[in-house]
């Protein structure tokens, strides 16, 4: 039995007698990334400017980078997900994910080249991949189904706050310190040890109702059969999604490529992720009760219509247009398909199922940054985000036109 099933029209139409008060432990998920993406922002705002003026790196080296640092967090997400079904245990491998990532931070401020940016990116990565499966399948054990786009959704806000906080710093002290990029990686240094401490000392697992011995039986490839087909269409659409949207190192170059200031480069990732912090939590409780189709339809327009302005950018405020755009993209897709994984995989599979489908999404994630960045180095900044756009206007005219035999308001409100 699938938790798809507690996610019917029925029960949705239910929930006006659930409360709506979601479970501290969703709260402390939440701040937990936003001081880890205060920290993680601050430095990816900085890193593609850092990589390619101060370590002398080409677009192709930036993309390749960014798509193999992605693709090693999406394999670890396989087996920390299992491990964490296997187990019963959730909370060990999220700290310990956290705490990897916190100890890469002052690794980017000592690099001296590339190789050192590469290091620290693959480790930080990998702490990444041992932390998220665990963490969005401990999400779905905590929060109640009626209220898993919320959950989701808020942990999203939360994390966007920390995501657009920590490029507003990277201004702040680029100014403070003169454009001195090392200098202001330092300072990331902090809030990545807030988030492990407040992990450690305010996070409670709740206990598991299942039995300990048939729990254990889980941890063989045979657990895949065991995924219904609607997981899988839900893993074919984040893979497709991820195809069109490539690294977002590439924002930041784009602005720097239409005439904005080196120092003022990082409020690109800022208005993307006030804007993607506004609109998450509104979007997450709108996957709760409005078609998935729809809602996924739609989010691939704004895609588009942000590939387009960027593609066409000639200055930086149609620079930060497109980037808002990108940004309200991510607010109505990321939390859905997080959502619609919860609700198509078995309770006793969760960490499995969002592992393999950040295996598949990080593989293309790769995929889509090599092409970005070589589309880039061959034929402008232009090509590579037309290329995304024609990939999104594809997968929107697929949700448009076909009619899988698992219905999409079967795991994600009336279509």
């Amino acid at each position: 039995m699938t938790s798809s099933q507690t996610n019917n029209p029925e029960s949705l139409s239910s929930t006006k007698g659930v409360d709506r008060k979601l479970p501290s432990g969703i709260w402390v998920l939440g701040f937990v990334s936003l001081f880890m993406d205060v920290s993680s922002e601050l430095v990816h705002s900085l890193l593609p400017i850092f990589m390619t003026t101060v370590l002398g790196a080409s677009m192709v080296t930036v993309g390749i980078i960014e798509g193999v640092a992605e693709g090693i967090a999406a394999t670890t997400k396989v087996f920390s997900g299992a491990l964490s079904d296997y187990f019963r245990k959730r909370k060990i491998l999220v700290v310990t994910g956290y705490a990897i990532g916190a100890l890469t931070k002052p690794v980017f401020p000592l690099a001296t080249s590339i190789g050192w940016v590469f290091g620290a990116r693959f480790v930080d990565r990998i702490g990444k991949g041992i932390r998220g499966a665990p963490r969005d399948a401990l999400i779905a054990d905590i929060a109640p189904p009626p209220l898993r786009g919320a959950a989701y959704g808020l942990r999203q806000a939360l994390d966007s706050v920390g995501a657009f906080v920590g490029p507003l710093l990277a201004v702040v002290f680029m100014i403070l310190f003169a454009n001195d990029i090392k200098s202001v990686l330092w300072i990331a240094v902090i809030p990545a040890f807030i988030a492990v401490f407040l992990l450690i000392v305010a996070l409670r697992e709740p206990e598991s109702t299942e039995n300990t011995t048939h729990s254990r039986n889980h941890l063989t490839l045979k657990d895949a059969k065991r995924l219904p087909l609607g997981y899988w269409f839900v893993v074919i659409l984040g893979a497709v999604f991820t195809l069109a949207r490539f690294s977002e190192a590439f924002l930041i170059l784009r602005a720097q490529d239409v005439g904005l200031a080196i120092g003022y480069v990082p409020a690109i990732m800022i208005v993307m992720n006030i804007v993607y912090s506004l609109f998450s939590y509104p979007a997450g409780v709108a996957a709760d009760r409005l078609s998935a189709r729809k809602l996924l339809v739609f989010g691939l327009g704004l895609l588009i219509v942000a590939d387009v302005i960027l593609a066409m950018a000639v200055s930086p405020s149609l620079a930060f247009v497109g980037v808002a755009f990108w940004g309200l993209h991510m607010a109505f897709t990321q939390g859905l398909l997080s959502k619609l994984v919860a609700d198509t995989a078995p309770s006793e599979l969760l960490g499995t199922a969002f592992g393999v489908f950040n295996l598949v999404s990080g593989g293309v994630l790769l995929l889509a940054s090599v092409i970005a960045g070589s589309l880039w180095s061959i034929y402008g900044a232009s090509a590579t985000f037309i290329a995304g756009a024609s990939f999104a206007a594809l997968a929107a005219l697929g949700l448009l036109f076909y009619r899988p035999m698992i219905e999409l308001q079967d795991i994600g409100g009336d279509a």
